[in-house]
């Protein structure tokens, strides 16, 4: 039996992806998958070090990994309506946080690369802490602005904060796309024919998630930054979609335009690499 490594993230949307790959709920196809389960960020750093075979990454990381990774179809997390938020305690121009500091989930998110690339000085001054963390920074006035992702979009009104600028809404008015935040790589060393078993793998698994919504619920609560179940089910709804079964050609495109805007703005290296792993 082939065992691979598989990284995702404690986040409702990926617990509900993998759960049934990981838990023996479908036919793996001869194939053992070993979670490593943790934040986004951390993810992105063991697949820079090349450490998982599969890993969830965000789109900013993938630009600095396709020597060595490509891009699955299925598992990703692209939408509309949600993208990353700009927070803060009160209402301001967002023209005014300009050199403030602010709070962001990662250097390698691609919420963080969505912030450069709608105004590179909202990055003067960031400091760089987990995800769950950054509400409550922003309430305490440890930073001036916070960079939210994943339940913080539902959440954040809890924690006394105010809306500065969503960056989801930006990128859809500037495109027309959906937005890619968050995609599933594989090592190319892999080869085609198991490339596509795991592609396979991704969405019968998801498939299994929808149909067996009772089955998945006590995983994903076991591992949710937020535990109430009314938050964990919009989280779901709203990152796990059509494209989460496959990018399809307008998924595709947006994940190109991502990756070829940040790189004409020098903020991913050249693309030397194709970027889907089924070109």
């Amino acid at each position: 039996m082939m065992e691979l490594s598989i990284g995702f993230s404690t986040c409702p949307n990926d617990t509900f992806i993998f759960y049934a790959l990981v838990n023996g709920r479908i036919d793996t196809r001869g194939i053992s998958f070993r979670p490593i389960l943790a934040d986004v960020e951390e993810l992105n750093r063991l697949a820079l070090k090349g450490e998982p075979d599969i890993s969830k990454v965000s789109f900013h990381a993938l630009g600095y990994l396709l020597d060595r990774y490509c891009l699955l179809e299925s598992g990703g997390a692209l939408g509309r309506g949600c993208g990353p938020l700009l927070v803060a305690k009160q209402h301001r121009a967002v023209e005014e946080f300009r050199g403030k500091r602010v709070a962001i989930p990662g250097l390698y998110t691609t919420a963080y690369l969505l912030m450069r690339l709608y105004d590179e000085a909202l990055a003067k001054d960031t400091t760089v802490m987990p995800f769950f963390e950054i509400m409550r920074s922003t309430q305490r006035g440890d930073v001036d602005a916070g960079l939210i992702i994943h339940e913080g979009r539902f959440t954040y009104p809890m924690y006394g904060l105010e809306e500065i600028i969503d960056l989801g809404r930006w990128w859809e008015g500037l495109t027309g796309l959906p937005i890619p935040l968050g995609g599933i790589v594989a090592r190319r060393k892999l080869g085609q024919e198991v490339l596509r078993v795991i592609d396979g793998l991704i969405r019968e698994s998801i498939e299994y998630a929808c149909q067996h919504g009772d089955d998945v619920m006590p995983y994903i609560k076991r591992h949710a930054q937020e535990m109430d179940e009314g938050v964990i089910r919009q989280h779901i709804g709203l990152y796990v979609n059509e494209f989460s079964l496959g990018l399809g050609r307008e998924g595709r495109k947006a994940v190109g335009y991502l990756m070829e805007m940040a790189r004409q703005k020098g903020l991913v290296p050249p693309l030397k690499n194709p970027i889907f792993c089924n070109p």
